[in-house]
């Protein structure tokens, strides 16, 4: 999709050779080499015969040749200053790989479209990309590896009522893009089987809608197989998908041995970005539920969520000044089926209340390398040095909430890295952090009762409690825990010193 949306920002006339030059330039700039037939016909340029073909190193000092053959495209100007982009309604693509003996592949494609408006319109150095289609599909029609141990019944997606636009503006050194894109209703579907071993997946799921936003800045001149080197000359890109639900099923196959299953969401979104300073990625689901049954599965296994997230920033490039780094998960009221609760709690003894499980932390680090090089952390890898040293540490949230009892915590710490030596070869922290543990001996009760704790585990468990915290005279069943650790190097827990 990508090669098919790319465009800019709309002043003046745009011809069919400026949009083919704009094409050629843009795929070349990832190291494609591009050829074809063109041939002019009144107001429609014909590219016939088009090949993009590019060599891949394989990491043993060898080069894998990617081939592939798009057939046909058509630009045809409109009179008006626009351009028309025109696709058959079949196109097919074929891409093969040429290596070793081990690396031996072709596929053979089909993108299908109906309903395609395609339009560009602006100047040579700034176009817009306006389209909409009724239907989209990319389909598998061939495959051929070598080894060959799959194959391939089915293996397609659509995507239905389709509308976007991307602006790019390019320059001596940098191409910007700004682009969306909305849609109706996506599917999909596959079938394939291992010709070894008979055995066969088949699976299928729909998404209710899409919506996708972003930016990016790409160098006109790259190496799109160095990636540090992109990274260096201005590669900057971001982007946020959204869905609105969906759910899929799945069945596999082996000899007379069947597994099924099936899962749904109520929404979604994923986000990224990244640039010469960080890496950030992200995503939530919202209303997930999963089912499996099958012959290994003793019973039917039904497990459910309400909120699942994920987020991670992380720096990659050396720098002299600490950078920001987070982290968070949470797996929000987690629910499971009766008969899986009955595996290990089968009077019902602990509370079946949701489980959520969120950590939040945030911080400082210092990178001593290029994480996007492959030749400084290959040189980390052979050598004693760190990637890295961590200056700060927030924890934001912890909380762990099962079974009738609650886990939160809060902290705020520094790390001294002249100072490897008071802390067994950690840097020396500085800080505190607040612990909440509210029902803890309710459940260490209920868990001794039902014979998945022995009691002599269960009293060393509390006298660890009583060690580090202390009970709460306001709430039953309540143990607050204040853990400090001063410039000295002393840890105390509740104001009693522990080192």
């Amino acid at each position: 999709m990508a090669f098919f949306t790319t465009g800019s920002v709309a002043y003046a006339d745009v011809t069919a050779s400026d949009v083919w030059s704009d094409w050629s330039s843009y795929m070349a700039g990832f190291g494609y080499q591009m050829s074809g037939d063109e041939t002019q016909s009144g107001d429609i340029l014909t590219i016939e015969n088009l090949k993009m073909t590019m060599e891949v190193p394989d990491g043993d000092d060898n080069a894998v040749v990617v081939v592939s053959q798009l057939g046909q495209l058509q630009f045809q100007e409109n009179g008006d200053g626009t351009v028309s982009v025109l696709l058959p309604d079949v196109m097919p693509i074929t891409v093969s790989v040429e290596g070793n003996e081990d690396i031996q592949s072709t596929v053979a494609m089909e993108y299908r479209t109906s309903g395609l408006d395609f339009i560009v319109s602006g100047n040579p150095g700034a176009m817009t990309y306006d389209y909409t289609a009724d239907q989209m599909t990319i389909a598998l029609v061939d495959i051929e590896t070598a080894p060959n141990d799959v194959d391939f019944g089915t293996a397609e997606m659509t995507i239905n009522d389709i509308a976007g636009t991307a602006d790019v503006t390019v320059n001596d050194a940098l191409r910007e893009t700004q682009g969306n894109m909305t849609s109706g209703p996506a599917t999909y579907t596959l079938d394939m089987t291992d010709s070894k071993s008979g055995e066969r997946v088949q699976a299928s799921g729909e998404f209710n809608d899409f919506a996708y936003s972003g930016t990016a800045m790409t160098p006109v001149v790259r190496s799109a197989m160095d990636m540090a080197a992109l990274l260096e000359a201005g590669l900057d890109m971001s982007g946020r998908f959204e869905h609105g639900g969906g759910s899929s099923t799945f069945t596999v196959q082996d000899g007379d041995d069947t597994m099924s299953g099936s899962s749904r969401t109520d929404s979604g979104d994923l986000e990224f970005a990244m640039s010469q300073e960080q890496i950030r990625y992200g995503g939530t689901a919202n209303g997930m539920a999963m089912s499996f049954s099958g012959a290994e599965v003793p019973f039917p296994i039904e497990i459910a969520m309400e909120k699942s997230a994920f987020g991670l920033t992380m720096p990659i490039s050396e720098s002299e000044d600490p950078q920001d780094f987070a982290l968070s998960i949470t797996l929000g009221d987690f629910t499971m089926s009766d008969m899986i609760w009955a595996m290990f709690d089968p009077a019902g003894a602990l509370p079946r209340d949701p489980a959520t499980v969120a950590i939040d932390l945030a911080g400082k680090a210092k990178m001593f390398v290029n994480m996007m090089d492959p030749e400084q952390m290959a040189e980390m890898e052979t050598g004693d040095e760190m990637f890295g040293e961590l200056n700060a540490l927030t924890i934001n949230d912890i909380t762990v909430r099962l079974a009738g009892a609650e886990l939160t915590g809060v902290g705020d710490f520094t790390f001294d890295n002249s100072d490897l030596v008071s802390f067994g070869g950690m840097p020396a922290p500085e800080g505190e952090a607040d612990l909440k543990l509210v029902g803890g001996n309710g459940l260490l009760d209920k868990l001794v009762e039902m014979g998945l704790v022995p009691e002599d585990q269960a009293m060393g468990a509390r006298m660890m409690m009583g060690l580090f915290a202390v009970p709460s005279e306001e709430e039953d069943d309540t143990l607050t825990s204040k853990i400090v650790v001063n410039e000295e190097g002393h840890v105390l827990a509740n104001g009693q010193r522990l080192k």
